[in-house]
C-alpha cells in the first residue's frame, strides 16, 4: 500500500499528481520548483534564490514523511540552463554532507513548468 504525503508548508501540486509517495521505507518525490508556499508566488530574484526555495520545499516535504536529506539515496536536477550548474551545485550542497551524499543527475531540459529554471526531484529511503 502507498502512503501520500502532503504538507502545507511546499506547494501544491498543481496538476493530477501528489507532493510525494512513500511506498514501504521509500519515498519518491515529485519535482519541486521554486513556488514559495506562504505566497503562491515564483522566487525568481536570482539562480541562487530560486534553488534555495526548491531545496527548502523538498526539505519540508521530506520532513513530512519523516525524513531528513540524510535519508535521500538519489536526486534529480531539471536545469534550464547548464551554465547555471555551478551557481545551483553551490547552493544545492549547504544541504548535503559530502561525504554522505545521494547519488545524481543533473540534465539540461528545453523548458520547465512555469518557465523556472531549476527543477529538483529525490528518492529517499528511512
Amino acid at each position: 500500500m502507498k502512503k501520500i504525503i502532503f504538507t502545507d508548508k511546499a506547494p501544491a501540486p498543481i496538476g493530477p499528481y501528489n507532493q510525494a509517495i512513500l511506498k514501504g521505507d521509500t519515498l519518491y518525490t515529485s519535482g519541486q520548483i521554486a513556488i514559495d508556499p506562504a505566497t503562491g508566488e515564483l522566487v525568481t530574484d536570482s539562480i541562487e534564490a530560486e534553488t534555495k526555495q526548491v531545496m527548502e520545499n523538498m526539505k519540508e516535504v521530506l520532513i513530512a514523511a519523516g525524513m531528513t536529506f540524510e535519508h535521500v539515496v538519489k536526486t534529480t536536477i531539471f536545469i534550464m540552463d547548464m551554465n547555471d550548474f555551478a551557481k545551483i551545485n553551490t547552493v544545492y550542497a549547504t544541504y548535503f554532507n559530502e561525504k554522505t551524499a545521494p547519488a545524481r543527475e543533473t540534465v539540461q531540459v528545453a523548458c520547465l513548468p512555469k518557465n523556472v529554471n531549476v527543477e529538483i526531484s529525490m528518492t529517499a529511503i528511512l
